[in-house]
């Protein structure tokens, strides 16, 4: 018997099909142009998000938001201090990890993710209840609110530099188990983040509420180099913890106008998938795509899979999201022969929409090919970088300006905080 775990809305009834599920966002991100990890970057990311709450919705309870987050690199030297015996940092990834309310549910749930965990050759370290304050989020929030963990892996018997792909790996599997087996009831098993890089904080809540309900993305211990912020707007869709954004690489404002043709051809190509890095038994890893889930969501699974299959974040971006080159008759014939044969692997996702994109190391836009979901972005002279859906999300001296502009369509817009 097959379980269908209720994390994503309602499921297909009647007149109602989640696939014509569309939205429209808020997006932004700040980042230090020379990666310098600080409080004042999470603090000014939150100021983006909360000036972004004109581009989301309530319905009839004014306290539940269609969805907010923020996804940030992960605090180690806040998390050194509140759990004992962590390793160094990088040598250990954070799952953010929402549970069932039942005891019993989550305590299936918990023992499945640690056994996938063990299984990948990573070690378990520890687990650690989420301080969040209920009241910051409506009634209609509440109702379905899960319980919020975060579970410690280390390397293990893992070599560090595959330690992410082995915690996508162990997700994903621990994610099919749960569904299959309707471990979660009716309950929500999903992790908004599980790398040793990134952390995401997302929910119900209104976008000036995230830090209220989320009190220690106000400790200045919890510092970062880059941050991603998404405010949803759910023009037909049913608001879900699990579909608040960010996700785990992207936030995404647009839509996905060809995804029935891009499920259908990645479905079709699953028997074909072959990876050196993900090693043999790829079908624990199917369906590469969530069902019933957000175009956003989805969109997400596809550029997670081509990351974890070897290739740059921005590369993946890239072959999912092509500037309209097809008749570029002044484009570098480097340039044609990159997306000519990418074509031949992938077929655009195509729609409008802008896509603020990160792997905790790299941070960067993109815009579909007709760039019709404007952004705009801000170099400050004392070296930060501000890009959001609209200008004037963060108040900036005019003399701090360096430079200003906005993303072209079908092209990129990217930070490397290495360098």
């Amino acid at each position: 018997m097959r379980h269908e775990q209720k994390e994503c809305g309602p499921p297909q009834h009647g007149l109602y099909d989640p696939s014509f599920e569309r939205d429209a966002c808020g997006v932004g991100m700040v980042c230090s142009l020379r990666g310098e990890k600080s409080h004042d970057i999470v603090v000014k990311a939150l100021d983006v998000l909360a000036n972004l709450e004109h581009r989301g919705a309530t319905g009839y309870d004014p306290d539940t938001g269609d969805g907010a987050g923020i996804l940030l690199q992960v605090p180690h030297a806040f998390f050194s201090e509140e759990v004992a015996g962590l390793p160094e940092a990088g040598a250990y990834g954070v799952g953010m990890v929402f549970l069932p309310q039942d005891p019993a549910c989550r305590a299936r749930c918990e023992r499945t993710l640690e056994a996938c965990l063990t299984a990948e050759g990573l070690e378990v370290l520890a687990w650690r209840d989420v301080p969040v304050c209920p009241e910051a989020v409506g009634e209609l929030g509440r109702s379905t609110l899960p319980v919020i963990r975060q579970v410690f892996a280390g390397c293990g018997r893992v070599a560090r530099n595959h330690l992410d792909r082995q915690l996508f790996i162990a997700r994903k599997v621990a994610e099919n188990a749960v569904r299959r087996d309707g471990l979660a009831g009716d309950g929500t098993f999903y992790l908004p983040s599980c790398s040793s890089r990134t952390l995401v904080y997302k929910g119900l809540m209104r976008s000036f509420r995230v830090a209220d309900f989320y009190p220690e993305l106000r400790d200045p211990r919890v510092a970062s180099g880059l941050a991603l912020v998404h405010q949803r707007y759910s023009t037909n869709t049913f608001p879900s913890w699990a579909l608040a954004q960010p996700f785990r690489f992207i936030s995404h404002n647009g839509e996905i106008n060809t995804l029935r043709g891009n499920l259908n051809w990645m479905r079709a190509r699953q028997g074909l998938f072959r990876s050196e890095l993900l090693g043999t038994g790829l079908e624990r890893l199917f369906p590469i795509l969530t069902e019933g889930a957000s175009d956003s969501a989805i969109l997400d699974n596809a550029i997670e899979l081509l990351y974890h299959a070897g290739r740059s974040l921005p590369h993946a971006v890239l072959m999912l999201i092509p500037e309209a080159w097809h008749h570029h008759a002044t484009m570098a014939a480097e340039k044609r022969a990159f997306y000519e044969y990418h074509a031949c692997l992938m077929e655009p996702w195509d729609g409008p929409a802008s896509i603020p994109f990160t792997d905790g190391e790299v941070i960067g836009a993109v815009l579909d090919r007709n760039g019709l979901r404007p952004s705009r972005y801000t170099v400050t002279k004392d070296g930060l970088v501000i890009m959001a859906s609209e200008t004037g999300v963060l108040e900036i001296a005019p003399e701090n300006v360096e430079r200003k502009g906005r993303l072209q369509p079908g092209r990129m817009f990217l930070v490397d905080t290495r360098q």
